[in-house]
């Protein structure tokens, strides 16, 4: 009821039933004032209100106070009693207008979507649900990384919705900032431009990196010449899906075993993925040793604030806060790792 409420009042029709309601109080409260009078202000008010009450909603109980002695009050009585009808009438037209021309479902879904909108933080935005972003979706989707998806094409998001459950996007132009903010994009861990548009993925990473210079963005290029332009518009990285599609064709001949491992990677049922996972700060693990070696995770490299690898570290190798943890995990495991390096030192 109270979405009902806040859909009404975000409706052009709010301020004619706010006149509406605030005029038959007006009505009730000159009736009451009048019926008053007439009584020689000998009535208690409670019945002057009453009085007006049943004139205005023609009830028509009895009389509490006498009329009939001169030919004023019966006047105002019938006056009163037609301003009424009319007001009301007038209330009931504005509110069977909002029935007929609001699409109630549609707006109830509006204001639920902002809601949950409101609630995301270090979520994903992606930027164009087509293909590309599609598979980008699904990524997310396996790994149970919350994402915002936006397209300008309402069949676009009802097609990821069916194929995917996926009920958190927004319809609308992601090259706008209001559009962005909607989304999140403040709170935000990374904008996704993957539209079909080289130009509006540009002005995507442009606007994300103005909005939370902090996030971070990954943009689609079919131009190989607008790379330069869209890293220095903000994107921190470039991915051609030409340019990709062919390195995966080449490898597919030259490297198949390889691909196949890749393969399995993405496509299994446990959703194996290579992640990274950041050592925060007040870290106490201190060493490959003291994180351990669960069946959660395998550890491929550490990569330390100075952008130096170590591959397949010993056990007595440095972790510290602000270094990087390369590993072969499930979503699960994910979890796990990056709880074993916030844990607090032993005792």
């Amino acid at each position: 009821m109270l979405t009902i409420l806040q859909i009404f009042r975000d409706s052009p029709y709010y301020p004619r039933l706010r006149g509406g309601l605030l005029a038959l109080l007006g009505v009730h409260a000159l009736g009451a004032l009048v019926f008053l009078h007439i009584s020689g202000w000998q009535a208690p008010w409670i019945d002057a209100l009453y009085m007006a009450f049943n004139v205005v909603s023609t009830v028509g109980f009895a009389e509490v106070i006498d009329v009939s002695h001169g030919i004023w009050g019966r006047l105002f009585t019938m006056t009163l009693g037609f301003t009424g009808i009319a007001i009301t009438w007038y209330l009931f037209s504005v509110f069977t207008a909002f029935i007929l021309e609001t699409n109630l479902n549609q707006a109830y879904r509006r204001r639920r979507m902002e809601r949950t909108l409101s609630a995301l933080s270090g979520h994903y935005i992606v930027c164009g649900i087509g293909r590309v972003g599609g598979y980008v979706a699904d990524e997310l989707l396996k790994t149970q990384r919350p994402f915002v998806a936006i397209d300008t094409e309402p069949a676009a998001l009802a097609s990821h919705e069916e194929r995917t459950g996926h009920r958190v996007q927004l319809l609308g132009d992601a090259t706008e900032n209001d559009v962005l903010l909607r989304a999140g994009v403040a709170r935000a861990a990374g904008v996704f431009a993957v539209t079909s548009d080289d130009s509006r993925n540009l002005v995507i990473s442009l606007s994300a990196k103005q909005l939370n210079p902090a996030l971070r963005v990954v943009a689609r290029v079919h131009d190989r010449r607008n790379v330069d332009k869209t890293r220095r518009a903000g994107a921190d990285e470039i991915v051609s899906p030409d340019f990709t599609g062919g390195m995966r064709i080449a490898s597919a001949m030259l490297r198949p075993n390889v691909v196949n491992l890749l393969d399995v990677m993405l496509y299994s049922d446990e959703s194996l993925r290579v992640e990274e996972v950041l050592v925060p700060q007040g870290s106490h693990v201190g060493t490959v040793e003291a994180l351990g070696r669960g069946r959660e995770w395998l550890l491929v490299a550490v990569r330390d604030a100075q952008s130096r690898w170590n591959f397949n570290p010993p056990p007595e190798a440095k972790v510290a806060p602000g270094d990087t943890i390369v590993a072969i995990v499930s979503p699960g495991g994910r979890h796990l790792l990056e709880a074993a390096l916030a844990a607090p030192a032993a005792p």
